[in-house]
């Protein structure tokens, strides 16, 4: 029996460039959101389910020029060793997945976890930031090598890390630094410090590379991002704003560490800081509740004063599935960097405000505004693509220092890209004045993001 494509499907196969691949390089590749994208993905591709949740599919993206989802090539970083496949069940036993898609995309979860290389640093680990940044670059040019990709997209969505509490480099900063070195653009979805920290910012600079993040923005500061905007301009005075965050899973677990939960705060207070005309009373508090696992429940408490100062109340009560909300975002973010750097665009990616809770660069904090800028970004890609400011996507970028092929065989020269010298540079440098056996930071894990 034959089946129309829905106009949703037909996207899809307009925005295809069937000759050229891109790699995910996930870095917490065996955790719930980097399975979820996994899983997602190949059922999208086999027609199983439409793109919910993928902005990037609808109707002002079409002529973005952006890869198409059946030319992802999937790997990462774990230290984990729990397979795909099996995680996968797990989440279906869970509900965030539905029941028979972890069999339906068996053959791309098992190829995705072959492609998954062992991260760190671990306890007892005692190679030094240098070794460290080398071994995870080499995995990352690896990957593109054996894959003929035009290029590849590392992603942080392992769980959240404390701030660090030194000059020492944390785990998200080491593979930010890695993905540098390596030439590929990089994407921040967790509020890991990755590449704000100090020692990576001349690197980041110099790398020609385009980047973005930080922390997704899935659930209650979405919603801050939409009311805040909402109370100034209906000039309602907002005097108080508590919240409340209920999280199961290895996220929860982490975000039970006191500086964890702050770096995760700061996103969500500095929405209401940067939409309201000024910063009401009220904190934010998450709680770790293991039996919730991969779902989460957030409830918000605002106290406003209306005409003539009569005080009321909006209460408003968020539940979801991290996972499920957070796989479409990754999934756009990847096409939408990956086209970037296709189109020779470097730098922070302020237009990807729409997606983060504290994004590079200077952007509005209003959702509306975001969105707005979202897709002239879209509109912008496509204009670049179509004036030839690069070359065809399956062509490789070289000068810009891309993470990807350099000839038609998909091979990499002996030397790496321009960029990718220079980021190589400031690490050595930064390597050397390091310790020989480093403190081993905490996190890292994808368990449960």
């Amino acid at each position: 029996m034959s089946v129309e494509p829905s106009p949703s499907e037909s996207r899809m196969s307009e925005s295809r460039v069937p000759e050229s691949r891109v790699g995910v390089w996930l870095i917490g590749a065996r955790g719930s959101v980097a399975t979820t994208v996994v899983a997602g993905c190949a059922a999208m591709t086999a027609g199983l389910h439409p793109p919910t949740g993928m902005v990037t599919e609808t109707d002002p993206f079409s002529g973005s020029g952006l890869p198409a989802l059946s030319s992802l090539v999937f790997g990462g970083h774990d230290t984990m060793d729990c397979p795909l496949p099996k995680r996968a069940e797990a989440l279906a036993a869970g509900g965030v997945l539905l029941h028979g898609l972890p069999t339906a995309v068996g053959a791309e979860l098992a190829t995705a976890d072959r492609e998954i290389r062992p991260g760190g640093p671990v306890p007892g680990d005692t190679r030094d930031t240098e070794e460290l940044v080398a071994a995870f670059a080499a995995d990352m040019r690896d990957f593109v090598r054996r894959h003929g990709l035009a290029r590849a997209v590392v992603v942080n969505v392992a769980s959240t890390e404390p701030a660090p509490d030194s000059t020492e480099l944390p785990p998200s900063s080491l593979y930010a630094a890695a993905a540098l070195r390596a030439g590929c653009p990089y994407v921040n979805f967790t509020p890991s410090t990755g590449l704000h920290h100090p020692a990576l910012a001349s690197a980041a600079a110099a790398s020609g590379l385009p980047y973005a993040g930080r922390d997704g923005k899935t659930g209650q500061t979405l919603l801050r991002s939409v009311l805040g905007p909402m109370f100034a301009q209906r000039a309602l005075t907002v005097r108080a704003w508590s919240g409340t965050n209920l999280l199961g899973g290895g996220d929860g677990a982490a975000l039970s560490d006191p500086a964890a939960a702050a770096a995760k705060n700061a996103g969500k207070e500095r929405v209401l800081a940067d939409t309201l005309a000024a910063v009401p009373e009220g904190e934010v508090h998450i709680d770790d509740v293991p039996a919730l696992g991969d779902w989460k429940t957030a409830w918000d408490h605002i106290a406003f004063d209306g005409f003539l100062g009569t005080r009321m109340i909006l209460q408003t009560t968020w539940q979801g599935c991290d996972s499920a909300l957070a796989a479409p975002l990754v999934l756009d973010l990847v096409r939408l960097v990956a086209r970037a750097q296709e189109v020779g665009l470097s730098g922070p990616l302020g237009e990807l405000g729409f997606y983060f809770k504290d994004p590079v660069g200077d952007g509005p904090s209003a959702l509306g505004e975001q969105y707005a800028e979202l897709v002239g970004f879209g509109g912008r890609l496509g204009a670049l693509g179509a004036s030839g400011a690069s070359g065809h996507a399956s062509a490789p970028l070289g000068a810009s220092g891309a993470c990807g092929a350099s000839g038609a065989s998909g091979a990499l020269g002996a030397s790496d890209p321009p960029g990718a010298s220079v980021a190589a540079a400031e690490f050595g440098e930064l390597g050397a004045r390091e310790p020989q056996e480093p403190r081993v930071p905490r996190g890292l894990s994808g368990e449960g993001r």
